[in-house]
């Protein structure tokens, strides 16, 4: 078994190499557009840069690795920089999948696609697979347009979907909302939760562990991948705030429409995870759980 996966530098991506890399019988690719940041730590897993934009790079890399399956974590994620960007971002989370679909159908690769709970209206949650898509971004139409993509594939694929994903990653530029939390009060400063959107959040590690049971398993369909715990952001962060010793005062409970951003956010998403439990035997920390074990991989 070989997994190629792609954006190997990004939080999942690192949580996917460190699982993988464990596995027997499994050899690992790790790909990124970037320098390899994993080089240092492990240095037995092989890198190859890859451009998943690049039809020509994506053909090219599949022939030469020749990988049973490959997970799709490289995207861009930035709600607000997608809807500033759009053809950037349609660049990067359709017209690769585009190219991914084409060469896994062709290569008989099984694809593990990542998306997202932001392709829902946020009207109603937690939502199970079949619920209907009604995206409120445009980073939400551009994960939904690959998800088609997907779906049409000649090729066998799993959908992997998943909420507000947190945890620490090695020379990872990107925060979360449990390190943004535990970061800011310990510095002192003030900051503004919201209080009026509610998410089921998902520890990386947990995410990492679902992907590897759907490439595992060679899983047809859709997947939610997520704890099971409805939280809003402000709670959320008063447990950040109760776990590691820090002052509750700082944190300031808001409404969203306090904040002017760019990208409107769904108030209510979430996702129920009977099926992923059912079938794939994926069992998720509590958030209690995943923030512990922020605190044992950071000081």
């Amino acid at each position: 078994m070989k997994i190629l996966i792609t954006g190997s530098n990004g939080l999942l991506g690192q949580k996917l190499v460190d699982l993988l890399r464990q596995q027997a019988g499994v050899e690992v690719v790790a790909t990124s557009r970037g320098a390899n940041k994993l080089a240092g730590l492990y240095p037995d897993v092989r890198f190859v840069a890859l451009d998943v934009t690049s039809a020509a790079q994506v053909r090219a890399v599949l022939a030469q690795e020749q990988p049973t399956h490959l997970i799709h974590t490289a995207a861009m994620t930035n709600v607000d920089e997608c809807e500033l960007n759009q053809t950037a971002c349609w660049e990067q989370n359709v017209t690769a999948v585009a190219h991914l679909v084409a060469a896994c159908a062709e290569h008989k690769v099984h694809l593990t696609h990542l998306s997202t709970d932001f392709i829902f209206s946020g009207s109603a949650g937690p939502l199970t697979e079949t619920a209907e898509p009604n995206p409120v971004n445009f980073y939400g139409h551009s994960k939904l347009a690959a998800e088609r993509l997907v779906q049409a594939s000649a090729g066998r694929w799993a959908i992997a979907r998943t909420v507000l994903v947190y945890g620490v990653a090695h020379e990872y530029g990107r925060t979360n909302i449990v390190v943004w939390v535990r970061d800011s009060l310990r510095a002192g400063k003030s900051i503004k939760v919201v209080a009026d959107q509610w998410r089921t959040p998902t520890l990386a590690e947990d995410l990492a562990q679902g992907c590897w049971l759907l490439a595992r398993q060679a899983a047809q369909g859709i997947y939610h991948l997520s704890s099971d715990e409805l939280l809003t952001p402000y709670a959320m962060a008063l447990r950040v705030a109760d776990y590691f010793g820090l002052d509750k005062t700082l944190i300031e409970k808001v409404t969203a429409d306090t904040f002017s951003q760019p990208a409107r956010r769904p108030a209510r998403t979430g996702f129920y995870i009977d099926k992923a439990r059912q079938e794939l035997g994926y069992q998720p920390h509590t958030f209690a759980e995943g923030i512990a074990l922020i605190g044992t991989q950071t000081k």
